[in-house]
């Protein structure tokens, strides 16, 4: 009995001393609880949380380009081959300055000639038909009109003569047969001495109705003679608005002519589009002209501009005329901070163009170009700096 009282006091004893490690241990933790929620409110209350400082620029990357971009001058027709080049790379050449002639020009020469040549004999024509007929023609064709008229009168007066004595002759034969034919009644003459009076009057008669005739015919053939020769010479001598319509128009088509060879000539002289300096030259003499390259590249490097590929959420913060700094990211010598100013920002959304060697970067960004332009000072430092990679910070 006593060991049982023993050993249960002592398993008591026990069960008190693991009761009060736990409340102590329950005690220990919630009081870390306390203290671990209650830092942050302190924190809080007693320092302000902090914030990103603002941003003042909107950075890009961009290019170096001469004002108005850099040109390709070309030949207009495709398989032109350079027959003379007058530039070389460097020069400043002015607007519709020649740079470089094509080998068609001779051929386009010659046509061009031919059809200024052809303009001379057309308005010669013309000339002519303006005038008239020739002087000599007129009077050859007068003289004409003349001789037919004289023989008219002279043969119309012969012809008439002898119908007027042929009249005459038929009369007096008409008095004699019937006379004879009286005597015949009376027995005073012979048969036969009247018929030969009445076939002298039946012939004189005949005679009469032939040189009638033979007026008439005579009288009526001049006299249209004459009327053609008259209607001769006023055709020859009449300019009629018709003939000077039709060389009017001859002259007009040939001078046509002669704008379109001289145009498909000039086409042989490749002119410069605009003032500009030759960036490079693609095609030289004796080479066909590379359809895609051009003959040469021109730009306006007196004033050079930096594009910058601005991301489209920066967008709204760009303006015109705000200030901008441009610098290489491209390595070499050129070192300096370039300067300039927002000159225009463009309206079109695309993907980012300019070369970017971070494999991180995200290069299906959609950007807009935006246009600075450099200050005077630093555009002649980056004249020879055409489509150099640059980092552009645009400031607000």
């Amino acid at each position: 009995m006593k060991a049982f009282e023993k050993s249960s006091k002592f398993t008591w004893t026990y069960i008190a001393i693991a009761v009060v490690a736990l409340v102590a241990s329950i005690t220990s933790l919630s009081s870390i609880s306390k203290i671990l929620h209650s830092k942050p409110n302190l924190e809080s209350s007693s320092v302000p949380l902090a914030t990103d400082p603002p941003v003042k620029a909107v950075t890009a990357l961009g290019r170096l380009e001469p004002k108005g971009e850099v040109i390709q001058l070309t030949a207009s027709s495709q398989g032109s081959r350079i027959d003379r080049l007058l530039v070389k790379q460097g020069d400043w050449v002015q607007n519709k300055q020649v740079i470089a002639i094509l080998d068609s020009r001779p051929r386009l020469q010659a046509a061009l000639e031919q059809a200024m040549q052809r303009v001379a004999v057309t308005q010669a024509q013309l000339d002519r038909v303006k005038a008239g007929a020739k002087i000599g023609e007129i009077q050859a064709q007068k003289a004409v009109i003349a001789r037919l008229e004289v023989q008219l009168r002279e043969d119309t007066a012969a012809k008439k003569a002898t119908v007027t004595r042929l009249d005459a002759e038929a009369e007096n034969a008409q008095l004699e047969y019937q006379r004879y034919e009286s005597l015949y009644q009376d027995g005073a003459v012979s048969a036969s001495l009247r018929d030969s009076k009445r076939l002298i009057f039946e012939t004189v008669v005949q005679q009469l109705k032939e040189a009638k005739i033979n007026f008439y015919q005579t009288t009526a053939i001049l006299t249209q003679q004459v009327k053609e020769a008259q209607a001769t010479l006023d055709r020859i001598a009449e300019v009629r608005p018709i003939d000077i319509r039709v060389a009017q128009t001859e002259v007009n088509n040939t001078k046509a002519i002669v704008k379109q060879a001289q145009a498909e000539l000039d086409l042989a002289y490749v002119r410069a589009s605009r003032p500009g300096q030759i960036l490079k030259i693609h095609t030289w003499e004796g080479e066909i002209v590379d359809s895609n390259k051009g003959i040469v590249s021109l730009g306006q490097t007196n004033q050079m501009y930096a594009i910058a590929e601005v991301y489209e959420s920066d967008l709204p913060k760009v303006h015109k005329d705000q200030q901008a700094t441009i610098t290489n990211v491209s390595g070499g010598s050129l070192t300096e901070t370039l300067r300039g100013v927002v000159d225009e920002v463009g309206l079109e959304v695309a993907k980012k163009d300019v070369l970017n060697t971070d494999p991180a970067a995200n290069i299906d960004s959609r950007v807009v170009e935006v246009k600075i332009r450099l200050t005077p000072t630093d555009s002649q430092k980056v004249a020879g700096f055409t489509n150099m990679k640059v980092k552009v910070a645009i400031f607000l």
